[in-house]
């Protein structure tokens, strides 16, 4: 049993502690902290939390805590990670990891120089279909993966330090391209180095100095693209979808929008539909299991799983020190329009793959096999390549 300080109340602090208390169930919130006292004393008596404070340091330093989660604002993540640090404490960090790529590696290089557990807590990568899907790409499914895109999308972000570019670091890059930067770099391989990003961002609807629309490209050492695409513009709901493509095949991933409960009223349902739904009468597509389904139950599960066995997390602040890297080099290129260097103190991955992912199929001993087609006729359509000419030709088989 682990002993917690949740640091956060909001909602991300909210379905932290819901996995925790709901799916694991042998940790105990031992202490809540929030900016405010009145927050963290409500927090605490609606979870059954025994202590509360507004004050980070004494949550952290509270004698029966052995893990701190940080559930705070991107500005507080560094004071917050150094505390714990300090202390001697396991830490699990929400994303972003920092504010940028120095913070992180600030973070993780006390992390680690104090010996202490850390966990980066990006849920995304934990949903159940991701989890399902990275498994079977790893065993072969989509032969090499040449191409991991993510999209996140919905109107804006719940709280107004989001919308404030020196408390957040940035906009809908750093909110949720970490997201999807860090689920294409899964699929990938982490062992592939990110080498250069070209990205478009900018504000089209909001009254705030940073972006909330962006496109973006990772290039990795393998040859493999990364693309994120994100938005604070978009109505409708919270869109969360990936798709992956390999030699030899696809995957399609849906998690929150038309994924199978879908309910139409006129008069509403009087509450909470899910996350970013932007209202409760029309077609309204609610979510049976939320945090379930956003990937807190796994995530929490492995931080502590991996934490009682002494082994690294399937995220940890390396991870979180990539993405920032990585965003950083998005909020270069937005700017100077032009393809920018992924700068990575200390490479930790492996030399990416960079044999051809085309694979040399031969059709007999003078040809290669481009493509088998059967046509609309019944016929059956050869694409050859000569392989000491190089011309590329058909052949209809009837």
């Amino acid at each position: 049993m682990h002993k917690i300080a949740m640091l956060g109340t909001g909602l991300i602090g909210r379905f932290y502690t819901m996995s925790l208390l709901k799916y694991r169930g042998k940790d105990q919130i031992v202490v809540a902290c929030a900016s405010g006292i009145e927050e963290a004393q409500k927090f605490a008596n609606e979870f059954g939390i025994p202590r509360f404070t507004g004050d980070l340091a004494e949550a952290i330093r509270d004698p029966e805590v052995d893990t701190v989660i940080v559930a705070l604002p991107n500005f507080l993540h560094k004071k917050a990670v150094l505390l714990a640090a300090e202390a001697g404490k396991a830490v699990l960090c929400t994303k972003p990891l920092g504010l940028n790529g120095a913070e992180a590696l600030e973070m993780l290089e006390a992390v680690e120089k104090a010996g202490v557990f850390h966990g980066y807590l990006e849920d995304l990568v934990y949903t159940p279909k991701t989890l399902k899907a990275l498994e079977s790409t790893q065993k072969g499914a989509l032969g090499k993966v040449l191409w991991a895109r993510s999209r996140e999308t919905h109107a804006g972000p719940h709280s107004d330090w989001f919308w404030n570019k020196k408390l957040s670091g940035g906009g809908a890059i750093v909110d949720m391209g970490c997201h999807c930067i860090e689920i294409a770099r899964s699929f990938i391989g982490k062992g592939n180095r990110p080498l250069e990003v070209t990205c478009w961002a900018d504000t089209q609807v909001h009254p705030i100095d940073a972006e909330d629309h962006s496109v973006g490209l990772v290039r990795y050492d393998n040859g493999a693209i990364g693309q994120f695409e994100v938005s604070w513009t978009f109505r409708g709901g919270m869109d969360l979808r990936d798709e992956i493509s390999g030699t030899e095949g696809t995957i399609w991933l849906n998690h929150w929008l038309r994924t199978g409960f879908e309910l139409f009223t006129n008069v509403g349902q009087g509450g909470y539909v899910a996350e970013k739904a932007e209202g409760d009468t029309g077609w309204m597509f609610p979510v049976g299991d939320e945090i379930g389904s956003l990937g807190y139950v796994e995530m929490f599960l492995d931080m502590f799983n991996s934490m009682d066995k002494g082994v690294a997390p399937r995220e940890d602040f390396y991870d979180g020190y990539v993405v920032n890297c990585i965003i950083d080099a998005c909020y270069k290129a937005a700017e100077t329009k032009r393809w920018e260097p992924v700068e990575i103190v200390n490479w930790r991955g492996g030399e990416g793959d960079h044999s051809s992912a085309s694979t040399l199929v031969d059709y007999n001993e003078e040809y290669f096999l481009i493509k088998e087609e059967v046509m609309p006729s019944g016929s059956k359509k050869l694409i050859l390549k000569h392989k000491v000419s190089g011309e590329i030709s058909q052949t209809i088989l009837y």
